[in-house]
């Protein structure tokens, strides 16, 4: 049988996804993608993240204004948190949307969302879940490792803080959103059920479903957005759907075609821009909606 390249193409994203997410180290990654010729191994290269591409907004557009803070976390692994804030230009007050990091701490991709959120007209804070280790560390590899050494239960209570503290700042309405990417989008659905409530809108990006008992406390309004080639996270979503219905939760599943896992993180190959410009306008006007 003759393998084609789209074939080809396909094995080496899930080889990248099994990378991405620590279940193969990068040699392995390497080895398994070379296993499939000189076309296999030049992809697996070319799937490693250009942060140069990320910026879209820079740290000195007029219409923002970004810095990096520190902000109170009882019960995470440290005493304080270190995040990226992007303000939009003017007196406020803004609604506050937070920006949740994949597994790998806060790299330049997610600081350039949160000042996309900011130029939208939303005060954005997104942590850095590695600040307790230094922070992220400039590569990603080593940040996936750092990240998994944390305590996961309190690196939730991390971006939990961090979402009770941007809501309350005085330059917020007082009405939060959340979003996240991959770990972050799972952490999105994981905020939703904590907060109940006091989160007013939800829009995870191929994040995993939030614990089966929790989903009865979730209020927010959620917005979930998955890639076609997403097994491992597609699967969890008919139960996690079936109990959003039963909770009476409002609730939007998109699935865009063609994608893979991490469709809208423009520093890889992953990227599919027709489908990351949708879903990141359809997040905004989610936003919008339930935040003004």
């Amino acid at each position: 049988m003759v393998v084609t390249q789209s074939q080809i193409d396909q094995q080496v994203f899930s080889l990248y996804g099994e990378y991405c997410h620590g279940r193969i180290d990068r040699r392995e990654f390497l080895a398994r993608a070379g296993a499939l010729g000189a076309a296999g191994l030049a992809m697996a290269y070319g799937l490693m993240p250009d942060y140069a591409r990320a910026q879209t907004i820079s740290f000195t557009d007029p219409r923002i204004k970004a810095q990096y803070v520190s902000y109170p976390s009882p019960g995470g692994n440290a005493e304080t948190i270190r995040g990226y804030l992007a303000v939009p230009a003017g007196q406020g007050p803004f609604p506050a949307v937070i920006v949740i990091h994949e597994n790998r701490g806060l790299n330049p991709y997610v600081e350039d969302v949160a000042r996309r959120a900011a130029v939208a007209g939303f005060l954005a804070l997104a942590p850095d879940g590695l600040s307790p280790l230094g922070g992220y560390p400039g590569n990603d590899d080593d940040g996936r490792a750092m990240q998994s050494k944390l305590d996961q239960a309190k690196l939730r209570a991390d971006m939990l803080n961090g979402a009770w503290w941007v809501k309350k700042l005085p330059v917020s309405n007082k009405k939060l959103g959340a979003t996240g990417f991959c770990w972050g989008g799972g952490t999105t659905n994981f905020l939703a059920a904590a907060m109940g409530a006091d989160l007013q809108a939800a829009a995870p990006f191929y994040g995993a479903a939030a614990a089966s008992e929790s989903v009865a406390n979730i209020k927010a309004p959620i917005l979930a957005h998955l890639a076609e080639n997403d097994e491992r996270i597609n699967a969890m979503y008919p139960s996690f759907e079936e109990a959003l219905k039963k909770a009476g939760v409002r609730y939007e599943v998109q699935v865009y075609p063609g994608t893979q896992h991490g469709f809208h993180n423009n520093s890889t190959p992953r990227y599919n821009e027709a489908a990351a410009k949708l879903a990141w306008d359809r997040t905004i006007a989610h936003f919008k909606k339930h935040l003004a």
